[in-house]
């Protein structure tokens, strides 16, 4: 089984979105550079930056998320974000009526059940888990093998927390830092 990764952009101060979900400046990182991150041409990386992110949404098979994401994005048009094969959506209500039944989304009751169906979509590749309140679930569960947040020189003062709200310690091991164009990227490795 591939590796499940709680990750998110994030203020200062812990936050991946103001009190009314928007993101405000948390993605300038993905226009700070001059290397195209990917076909589109819209999103441009300082090269590290590029070496670093590149990488590692190569190795994403299957993204979770919850159902307050799901609606906001109304659902990436049943095409999942960045090139990823199946989104796996965390919600005790079905999918949408009128919702094509083909899209590679998975709507799946309990965190658990969640992660279950992502390993089983990802084979080998990447697990990666939505920062916010179901990625805090996730690690309260023990699923979590590692957190990577790309931090913004942002202070939010309150909005939605990377760890939704967990309230419980959780051990992580010494960061991997990398500096990138107006974003540190950091990668933990949760202690087991």
């Amino acid at each position: 089984m591939g590796t499940v990764v709680m990750y998110s952009s994030v203020s200062v101060d812990g936050f991946v979105a103001d009190e009314n979900d928007q993101p405000g400046p948390l993605f300038e990182w993905l226009s700070s550079g001059d290397v195209p991150l990917d076909s589109s041409g819209a999103l441009k990386v300082s090269q590290t930056s590029y070496d670093y992110t590149r990488a590692y949404w190569d190795q994403i098979g299957v993204t979770v998320v919850g159902r307050h994401v799901f609606d906001l994005t109304d659902g990436w048009d049943g095409k999942p974000p960045s090139g990823i094969d199946h989104v796996v959506v965390v919600t005790h209500r079905p999918a949408p009526e009128g919702w094509d039944t083909g899209a590679p989304f998975h709507f799946v009751d309990g965190v658990e059940a969640a992660v279950a169906k992502a390993q089983q979509l990802a084979g080998d590749r990447t697990v990666e888990v939505a920062a916010g309140d179901v990625g805090g679930q996730v690690l309260a569960a023990g699923l979590v093998d590692e957190v990577r947040m790309d931090v913004v020189p942002v202070v939010f003062g309150s909005g939605k927390r990377y760890f939704g709200s967990v309230d419980a310690q959780h051990l992580l091991e010494d960061p991997e830092v990398i500096h990138g164009n107006r974003v540190l990227h950091l990668r933990y490795r949760v202690r087991r």
